[in-house]
């Protein structure tokens, strides 16, 4: 059995875990919405990764014996004004997310638990992929999206990205 404290912040993910997939689907409706299929795919394909996540820490609590408890997931809060700010917030997001996976480390670290600092060894290396890839689009999009040309050639490179389930195994 997981220590309480570690079952209940790894429970807790599964839910923030699936509030992130509602923000990038979210995200996503605002870019289609703006006519930016590229980039709605970015965000569609971010909202899989995001419920894949939650089902691993679904799958490793399971796993562990641990009873998982659902808890509703709130509504995307934030409002898009601009092309730039909705990356903004997803760049923000995976940041956040970042300090979520650390808490859970720590407290897995705090507790001697090995096995569940292992696989959160994963999460942390996958978040850093997501805000060096968040903040990439940042810089792409400050370098190309003012100029129509620019933003078209940067959308269609977004519109070309294809999901890849996560190769964690438990």
């Amino acid at each position: 059995m997981l220590n309480e404290k570690v079952a209940a912040l790894c429970n807790e993910q599964i839910n923030k875990e699936f509030y992130s997939a509602y923000l990038y689907l979210d995200i996503a409706n605002y870019y289609a919405d703006q006519g930016l299929d590229g980039f709605a795919n970015w965000y569609t394909i971010q909202a899989q990764e995001e419920r894949d996540h939650a089902m691993l820490f679904l799958q490793y609590l399971q796993n562990n014996g641990e009873k998982v408890t659902l808890e509703a997931i709130a509504k995307p809060d934030k409002e898009f004004s601009c092309h730039r700010c909705a990356l903004e917030v997803g760049y923000e997001h995976e940041q956040y997310v970042t300090s979520l996976i650390n808490t859970i480390y720590e407290a897995a670290y705090a507790v001697k638990d090995f096995r569940t600092m292992q696989f959160l060894d994963w999460f942390v290396k996958e978040q850093g992929e997501e805000e060096k890839n968040a903040d990439d689009m940042l810089k792409k999009y400050d370098l190309y999206g003012s100029d129509p040309k620019g933003l078209y050639s940067l959308n269609s490179e977004l519109a070309a990205r294809v999901y890849t389930a996560p190769s964690l195994t438990l």
